[in-house]
């Protein structure tokens, strides 16, 4: 069985810190993008960051960039996100999802949710003013 399990999320004051792990079973880690999402309310799914654990291509989203950083343990299976100086507007339920290894679409357009082929539970992170 496929799984992606994230852990991390938490409550947090703005301009704190806290790091998003993703754990994955079941796939073959090396052949897909391991990419992490996030949903606040009355807001769409959105790309923050993702890895290629293939070609160590990396990418994020304007909102982020300078702030998170996406990295990855091989030997674990496991996809961190570490998130510095939050934000209240970072506050989201945070998915960490497997794309294909190949996927030509940025994990930040909107179009990469399509592409998506297992999403884990979520984890909430709430940024407090």
């Amino acid at each position: 069985e496929v799984q992606l399990v994230e852990s991390g999320g938490g409550l947090v004051q703005a301009g704190g810190s806290l790091r998003l792990s993703c754990a994955a079973s079941g796939i073959a880690f090396d052949d897909y993008v391991i990419g992490w999402f996030r949903q606040s309310p009355g807001k769409e799914r959105e790309g923050v960051s993702c890895i290629s654990r293939s070609d160590g291509r990396i990418d994020y989203a304007d909102s982020v960039k300078g702030r998170f950083l996406i990295s990855s343990d091989n030997a674990k299976n496991t996809v961190y996100l570490q998130m510095n100086s939050l934000k209240p507007e970072d506050t989201a339920v945070y998915y960490c999802a497997a794309l294909p290894g190949g996927i030509q679409v940025r994990c930040t357009a909107v179009a990469a949710l399509m592409y998506v082929e297992v999403w884990g539970q979520g984890t909430l992170v709430t940024v407090s003013s």
